[in-house]
């Protein structure tokens, strides 16, 4: 009845973070931290994971930007996290719009650490 108020589109989409670690570890996904460097310093982040604030995401991950970070490639998978996940989602959203395929919220540092992630420092 109201299907105008529903998305269309592509849409970020939460992943289970035990499947986030598994896909990074196997390299068939980027994990994005976008918590600012202060956060970082306090928890560290998840291993292997690029950390690029949400304040500098919208040049580092647009392709056709000169900060764009090599790194990132519009055709595989890309899962974010943040502190708790709201962060995360928004800058999912960003990362939609600029041409990625699958955007995945993972949540916050936590829910990587509970599904068994290594965190460094």
């Amino acid at each position: 009845m109201f299907s105008f108020l529903k998305p269309s589109g592509p849409r970020v989409e939460r992943i289970n973070p035990a499947d986030a670690v598994a896909k990074a570890a196997a390299g068939e996904m980027t994990v994005i931290d976008v918590r600012d460097a202060s956060e970082i310093r306090a928890s560290g982040k998840a291993k292997g994971a690029l950390h690029i604030p949400m304040v500098v995401l919208q040049s580092k991950a647009d392709p056709s930007h000169p900060e764009h970070d090599k790194n990132l490639k519009t055709d595989k998978p890309v899962a974010l996290y943040c502190a708790s996940g709201a962060r995360s989602q928004m800058a999912g959203q960003l990362m939609l719009r600029l041409g990625y395929g699958e955007v995945y919220n993972i949540g916050g540092l936590g829910d990587w650490r509970a599904a068994g992630g290594k965190v460094v420092r």
